[in-house]
């Protein structure tokens, strides 16, 4: 992966409080059938997402080690599951307000960093927009941090067993990783790619571009 300087923790902060705003404009007058409309997370409606991104800005040790037990260990249980809670618990407008709420937090869990959070966002924003028919530019030098983190991150994220044999490269931006089959697109799209959502397939074009197309659609079928 090529080497570029990455952002300032004060820039990626400003970031992330960008996209939650976005989020929120995003959300603020659609119907209560959107809310429920199911996000490009497999588990998640749109309000389950909005919950997610809520309680990660109070996701305190002894808040993560409950909801770890009550999920049998499982990360990805506790988050899925807490998120759906919180979503089924409080209003709609309730949830809107606590995500107005959180756009200036600057909290972070215990395990993660800054651009965790700018990472989540930056997805979290498209698994919304995308369902429901709205396009949404994703930033291309946020994004370009964000995938700096994913491949830092290769092996929770499957890169080597989905992406091998591929050479992405950004089209709006310096950005590349990979060998193989040329696979191009925005920075956006391409975090899309590199967090497993098959909605990217589309956005994607060079020599790989359809064989990886195909393979992520499969994967999600």
């Amino acid at each position: 992966m090529n080497h570029i300087e990455s952002m300032t923790t004060e820039e990626i902060w400003c970031a992330v409080a960008a996209e939650r705003q976005s989020m929120a404009d995003l959300l603020a007058d659609h119907a209560e059938s959107d809310w429920n409309h199911q996000s490009l997370c497999a588990d998640w409606r749109v309000r389950d997402v909005v919950a997610h991104v809520v309680l990660c800005t109070r996701a305190n040790l002894g808040w993560i080690l409950v909801n770890l037990i009550r999920a049998g260990g499982s990360v990805h249980g506790a988050l899925r599951d807490t998120a759906i809670r919180h979503a089924d618990r409080v209003s709609t407008r309730q949830l809107h307000t606590e995500l107005r709420a959180s756009v200036p937090s600057r909290f972070f869990p215990i395990g993660t960093v800054p651009t965790d959070r700018l990472l989540d966002m930056l997805v979290h924003v498209q698994d919304i927009a995308i369902p429901l028919g709205i396009v949404r530019e994703t930033p291309s030098v946020p994004a370009r941090s964000a995938l700096g983190r994913v491949w830092a991150r290769g092996e929770q994220f499957g890169i080597d067993e989905r992406l091998a044999g591929y050479r992405l490269v950004a089209t709006d931006i310096d950005w590349s990783a990979g060998d193989g089959l040329l696979v191009e697109g925005t920075a956006g799209a391409l975090l899309l790619l590199a967090t497993g959502r098959s909605a990217a397939a589309s956005q994607l074009t060079g020599p790989g571009a359809a064989t990886l197309a195909a393979t992520l659609i499969a994967n999600q079928a």
